[in-house]
This record gives C-alpha cells, sequence and structure tokens, in this order.
C-alpha cells in the first residue's frame, strides 16, 4: 500500500478544515514563491485548530483528528514525524502559550495519535521517550 508523503498532508487537513482555506491562501501569498515547509505550514494550521478550540467552533475538529491518525498510521517516516511534532507537539505547546489546557484535546485524539501525544508528555516530563 503506498504510504502518504508530504505533498498529501495540507491538502488532506484542508479538506477536514475548510475554515482554513482563507488564512492558508493568505499564508501562502505571505510566502511568494519559496518552496512550502511542511513543519511552518503545519505551525499554521495548529494556529487556527487552537483558535477554533478556544472559541467553541469544534465542529470540524473530529475530521481534522481524522486525518492526524491517519498521518501516524498511513503515512511515510517524514509525514508520521510531522504528524507527531508537528501537529500534535505544536498542539501542546500553542494550546499552553495561549492558556488553554493542551489536554483538552485529547476527546478528539484515535488511538495511535494518543500513543504519540502520551509519548511527547513522556519525554518533556522525564527528558526521555519509551
Amino acid at each position: 500500500m503506498p504510504q502518504l508523503t508530504r505533498s498529501e498532508v495540507i491538502p488532506l487537513l484542508l479538506e477536514a478544515c475548510p475554515s482554513f482555506e482563507g488564512k492558508w491562501k493568505q499564508h501562502r501569498v505571505w510566502w511568494g514563491n519559496e518552496e512550502p515547509l511542511l513543519y511552518v505550514d503545519l505551525g499554521e494550521f495548529v494556529l487556527h485548530l487552537v483558535e477554533l478550540h478556544a472559541g467553541h467552533k469544534a465542529d470540524e475538529l473530529p475530521k481534522v483528528f481524522d486525518v492526524v491518525e491517519r498521518l501516524h498510521l498511513e503515512g511515510d517516516a517524514n509525514v508520521r514525524e510531522a504528524a507527531t511534532i508537528g501537529l500534535l507537539e505544536e498542539i501542546q505547546t500553542v494550546s499552553q502559550n495561549k492558556g488553554i489546557d493542551p489536554h483538552s484535546f485529547v476527546q478528539y485524539l484515535k488511538p495511535e495519535s494518543l500513543r504519540w501525544w502520551d509519548k511527547l508528555n513522556d519525554f518533556w516530563r522525564r527528558g526521555r521517550s519509551r
């Protein structure tokens, strides 16, 4: 079975979260003709997710986290790492920096994503991974 690649990540997230479309277009205009950098793009997406969650506009979040789970299960090594570091860890960091309990996102996580979420927490608590 072919694995998902980095070029498929943002289109899948946009499909799951159409409310990001306008911000995505602005983001790409700002970067101009520069080659997209997945982690920068994911950072912009995470800002949007945290805003949705904070504004109690979470209708799209279940579909978004279905995609996050798919990235963990079906992505190539780069996509799986980006799903963990570029999405999950960034959600934890951004939400905490905005005064939102990162644990409030756990309700949306599917099994594999939750496993990586917990590994991130363990790493930051103990300075190691399992």
